[in-house]
């Protein structure tokens, strides 16, 4: 019972897996083949899911996660944060700007975890909780890169605030983070100097999670 118990839960999290890969959903269909398991079994696992809330069906049938991973999400933060202070902290005090962490959340990004450098006269006052839309700011267009499977650090300027210049970099290799790593200045920020320092902070940060 307990070996049959485990497979299970094996199963129901590469299901979940999945889900949180596709940006349009899956069929049960999809879902069988790609697990490598009946329909009847993934419809159990759906079942079970969509019970607890971390499975949802759209009006053409397709599969999407629930909003009950939210939850589960909001628990982590607080870990991602603690996690992503030390590499922040030395890539604020480095280069003299305002550092953060920004993770997805559908469409915005969510500034988790932010560092402000202690020796400049002047920084941006970007505070955690801080919400915006992915399309707008090198944190957001680095998540959307992520999500085409481009790499490397994104720059912007006066997207969220007046004035402010943005460089960022993805959060790679961890499949269950859409994240970025980045700095907001008000002064000029040198992409050649800045952008290798920030995507090196952002691998720092994978390292440190993987």
């Amino acid at each position: 019972m307990p070996a049959e118990s485990s497979q299970t839960l094996e199963r129901g999290l590469r299901l979940l897996r999945l889900l949180a890969d596709g940006r349009r959903g899956h069929t049960p269909t999809e879902l069988a083949a790609e697990l490598e398991l009946s329909r009847p079994a993934v419809y159990r696992l759906l079942t079970s899911l969509q019970n607890e809330g971390f499975v949802r069906r759209d009006g053409g049938g397709r599969v999407h996660l629930g909003f009950g991973v939210l939850v589960l999400a909001r628990a982590v933060q607080p870990l991602l944060r603690e996690s992503a202070l030390p590499a922040l902290r030395g890539l604020a005090e480095e280069v003299g700007a305002t550092a953060h962490l920004t993770v997805a959340e559908g469409d915005e990004g969510l500034a988790v975890a932010v560092v402000e450098p202690s020796w400049t006269n002047m920084h941006v006052a970007y505070r955690e909780g801080s919400r915006h839309p992915l399309g707008r700011g090198a944190s957001g267009l680095a998540i959307l890169a992520l999500r085409e499977g481009r790499t490397g650090y994104l720059l912007s300027e006066g997207h969220l605030q007046e004035g402010a210049r943005g460089v960022a970099a993805p959060v790679t290799g961890l499949p269950w983070l859409e994240a970025s790593v980045g700095v907001v200045a008000f002064t000029r920020l040198d992409p050649d100097t800045v952008g290798p320092r920030v995507v090196a902070a952002a691998e720092e940060l994978s390292a440190s999670l993987a």
